[in-house]
């Protein structure tokens, strides 16, 4: 008879630390809020009495500066404007809820907040919002940022792109990003994988590619 002999098992990636409080009101969230204060790594998302702390590693960072890095290099090259908004808190007390994503940015309504502090109570959301959850997150990602009317939410699990629309108020999973309509997701994952070699090169390479695209399609 054979034994069995147990499979490697292949561990999970952490790229995040989490901690999770449950049923804390507006009130509570604002006076943890207040006192971590501002200068911290720790991000903080709350939404409808849940309270998530998250405290990025490694492969977390070095994913949000990448693709930070890969969209900025689109807009550039395409010739958009955009302004960052970074991970500033997206605060909705009247929706119950408040997330510190990634990045957010605004793009295609960039003229509505250009030179001046962004108010969501008069101001239109973030048109792209990008989130890294590697590991497990209690908040539900896609109920949040559609509460939000985020038209775009993008999401990176350390493997996986997945890029939502909010169509008719609700995400639908897409193929291609509707800012950026002409860029694979095989993109993505090369100049991703590129870079943890060489980041320089890496950057060079996506920007000659996006620049011949250019051209490619002035030129039809």
């Amino acid at each position: 008879m054979f034994s069995s002999i147990p499979l490697p098992t292949i561990p999970q990636p952490i790229g995040e630390k989490r901690v999770t409080f449950h049923h804390l009101n507006w009130q509570t969230y604002q006076q943890v809020l207040q006192a971590l204060g501002n200068n911290r790594a720790a991000r903080l998302t709350y939404s409808l009495g849940i309270l998530e702390i998250t405290m990025p590693l490694e492969d977390h960072e070095s994913a949000v500066r990448l693709i930070e890095l890969f969209i900025r290099i689109l807009v550039v090259e395409m010739g958009l404007k955009i302004k960052t908004m970074g991970s500033t808190t997206l605060e909705r007390e009247d929706l119950d809820r408040s997330p510190e994503p990634d990045n957010a940015y605004y793009i295609q309504n960039q003229p509505l907040v250009a030179g001046k502090k962004v108010d969501l109570q008069q101001d239109p959301p973030p048109d792209l919002v990008v989130e890294i959850d590697i590991t497990h997150t209690d908040i539900d990602k896609l109920q949040l940022y559609t509460s939000l009317g985020i038209p775009e939410f993008w999401r990176y699990n350390g493997r996986l792109w997945r890029i939502y629309q909010l169509q008719a108020g609700q995400y639908k999973e897409v193929e291609s990003s509707p800012t950026f309509p002409f860029v694979p997701k095989e993109r993505l994952y090369e100049f991703l994988q590129q870079a943890q070699q060489d980041e320089v090169e890496a950057e060079q390479t996506f920007r000659d590619w996006v620049r011949n695209r250019q051209r490619a399609t002035r030129t039809c």
